[in-house]
């Protein structure tokens, strides 16, 4: 079986899975980023998804999925307020201003709520395209939800779709130059290597597929 909406309920379980995906990784991120940042990624990620998770769950599902990315977002950004902290938090207040009023998210939901998530951490990250950070693996997968809600694809095959181009994205990164943080200063060294930061958007959409696909 899988989703055909994603309510409440599964947004609460699905931060759980973050937490859990988050924590597995911890080691693999701080290595990651320890080649070219501060290796504090991975112990971000850790913290903010733990500390998140514990909070919508504390809310509960009643309050709605506006609510709950409301308070996903409020309470990264209390815990982890480094720069990685500070825009994930950003994308879940965005995110939750897009699907106000809605009580399940379908493809086109889920567009917005990406398209939002990506434009947010595009503002305040003041990062585009091509910049080698999150953005350049959290554009294609919004890319291809918005063109799966176009052509009426189900969830989980929208999101199937969107993990592959996130995947493909984050190959990508390989080539890139980083011009933001502590990478840019390593310039021409951080080519061959995929960012962390997009490594990051990466899992977020590949363990929101398997959600999807395993419920």
């Amino acid at each position: 079986m899988s989703l055909a909406k994603l309510d409440a309920g599964h947004l609460i379980a699905l931060f759980q899975s973050w937490q859990q995906l988050f924590a597995e990784q911890r080691e693999f991120l701080i290595a990651l980023d320890g080649k070219v940042g501060d290796s504090d990624l991975g112990i971000t990620m850790a913290k903010s998804f733990a500390a998140a998770a514990e909070a919508v769950a504390a809310e509960g599902r009643d309050v709605g999925l506006s609510k709950l990315l409301r308070t996903a977002g409020a309470t990264m950004a209390r815990t982890a307020p480094s720069t990685m902290g500070t825009l994930t938090a950003t994308g879940f207040l965005r995110a939750s201003k897009a699907v106000e009023g809605l009580d399940a998210l379908d493809t086109a939901a889920l567009a917005l709520f990406w398209r939002a998530y990506t434009d947010g951490i595009a503002e305040r990250g003041k990062a585009k395209v091509g910049d080698k950070t999150l953005l350049d693996v959290l554009d294609p997968l919004t890319r291809a939800l918005e063109a799966a809600a176009e052509t009426g694809d189900s969830v989980p095959v929208a999101l199937s779709s969107a993990a592959k181009a996130a995947e493909e994205a984050l190959e990508a990164t390989k080539s890139m130059v980083a011009q933001h943080g502590k990478a840019a200063a390593f310039q021409e060294k951080t080519v061959g290597l995929q960012d962390a930061g997009a490594t990051v958007g990466f899992f977020l959409v590949r363990r929101m597929a398997e959600f999807v696909e395993s419920h």
